[in-house]
C-alpha cells in the first residue's frame, strides 16, 4: 500500500536577505522567495509544480535537496524530519534522494570524463572495492539511459556530447546509487523540442521500471498534464492551486492558473489569442502586499482581495484553490 506521507513539506519558508541591518540603524530586508508552502508527495507518483520564472519553484527544489537552508518549516521523508540534517546525515540520505538539474551544459564538470562523472556518487559512498566493478556499473547505467557503454563514450567529455546526451548522463549519475526520490528541476527546458520528448519518455520509463517518485518542476502546463499525477501552481512564493493533473488543467479554479493555460499558444493560429491575457510578471516581494499577492494582476480583484489573504480551500474532492472568488 502506498505511503500517503512519503515526502511532506510543512509550512516551508525561505527569505533571502537583500539588505543587511547597519550597526546602529536600518532594518534587514528580505525577498519572500517561498512563503508558508505545504504539500505531500505520494510514493510512486509524480508531483508537479508549475509557475512563471521567479515564482519560487527552483528555490523550493533546492531546499528539498538541502542546497538551500529553509528559513522556517519542516521537511519529512518517510516520516523522518530531515530539515536539520547535518552533512553526514544528508550524505547517507542522498543514496535515496537525488536531483536532475535544469542545465545539462552547466551541471556537468566540463573537464571530467563521462566515466568519472557517472561514477562520482559511488566513489563518494565507497560502493565498489575495485575499478573494474565500478566500470561495469557505469556501463550498465549508461545503457539504462539509452547511451553507448563503449570505452570511447566513457572517455568523452561533456563538450563532446549533445544536450540530450548530457542530460542522459545527468540522469545516469542521479540513479547510479539506486535513488528512489528524484527532484527534477525543469530537466528539459534547455533542450530542443524533439529531444524533450525522448528525455521525458526515458524518465517515465525509468519511473515504472524502478518505482521512482518524482518532484517535477516545469513552466509548461502541457507537459505537467501529460506526466504528473498531481500539480501545484505557484505564484510569488505561494501555492495558489493544487489538484490532480486532469482537474487542474481541464477545470482551473484560480485566475492565475487560467492565465497560464491561456498563455499556451494554440496549434492553429488564432488572431485573437493573447488579447485577454493580463500583463505583468511575478514580482519579488520584500514587503508582500496585503491580501492576495496576485490581486495587482487579477481582473476579479476587489477590496476583499486587497485586504484579506485567501486560504487554500478544498472546493472539489481534493481540488484546492486560494481565491476569494472561485
Amino acid at each position: 500500500m502506498e505511503n500517503e506521507q512519503y515526502f511532506e513539506v510543512d509550512h516551508l519558508t525561505k527569505f533571502f536577505p537583500v539588505k543587511k541591518r547597519g550597526q546602529f540603524f536600518g532594518k534587514p530586508i528580505y525577498v519572500h522567495a517561498v512563503d508558508d508552502v505545504q504539500f505531500t508527495v505520494r510514493k510512486g507518483k509524480t508531483y508537479g509544480v508549475v509557475g512563471e520564472s521567479g515564482c519560487g519553484k527552483t528555490t523550493l527544489a533546492r531546499m528539498i535537496m538541502h542546497l538551500e537552508k529553509p528559513t522556517s518549516g519542516r521537511m519529512l521523508f518517510k516520516g523522518q524530519d530531515i530539515t536539520l540534517f547535518n552533512g553526514k546525515q544528508m550524505k547517507a540520505l542522498r543514496r535515496q534522494m537525488q536531483m536532475v538539474f535544469q542545465d545539462p551544459f552547466g551541471s556537468l564538470n566540463p573537464v571530467r570524463t563521462i566515466r568519472n562523472i557517472v561514477a562520482e556518487p559511488v566513489r563518494v559512498h565507497h560502493i565498489f572495492q575495485n575499478r573494474q566493478d565500478e566500470k561495469i556499473k557505469v556501463q550498465e547505467m549508461l545503457e539504462t539511459v539509452g547511451l553507448s557503454s563503449s570505452d570511447e563514450m566513457l572517455e568523452k567529455r561533456p563538450g563532446q556530447l549533445s544536450g540530450g546526451e548530457r542530460q542522459r548522463v545527468g540522469i545516469a549519475s542521479a540513479l547510479i546509487l539506486g535513488a528512489e526520490f528524484i527532484v527534477a528541476d525543469e530537466p528539459v527546458s534547455m533542450l530542443d523540442a524533439s529531444i524533450r520528448a525522448d528525455i521525458i519518455a526515458l524518465m517515465m520509463k525509468l519511473k515504472e521500471e524502478k518505482n521512482l517518485t518524482y518532484f517535477f518542476i516545469t513552466h509548461e502546463f502541457g507537459m505537467a498534464r501529460a506526466i504528473c499525477d498531481r500539480i501545484a501552481v505557484m505564484y510569488a512564493g505561494k501555492m495558489v492551486e493544487v489538484a490532480d493533473a486532469a482537474s487542474i488543467v481541464d477545470h482551473p479554479l484560480h485566475p492565475y492558473t487560467q492565465l497560464l493555460i491561456d498563455a499556451i499558444p494554440p496549434l492553429i493560429p488564432d488572431p485573437n489569442w493573447g488579447k485577454n491575457i493580463s500583463e505583468g510578471e511575478v514580482p519579488y516581494f520584500t514587503v508582500p502586499p496585503p491580501g492576495c499577492r496576485y490581486h495587482p494582476r487579477c481582473s476579479r480583484a476587489d477590496e476583499l482581495c486587497k485586504s484579506e489573504i485567501p486560504e487554500l480551500v478544498d472546493y472539489r474532492d481534493g481540488h484546492f484553490a486560494a481565491c476569494h472568488h472561485v
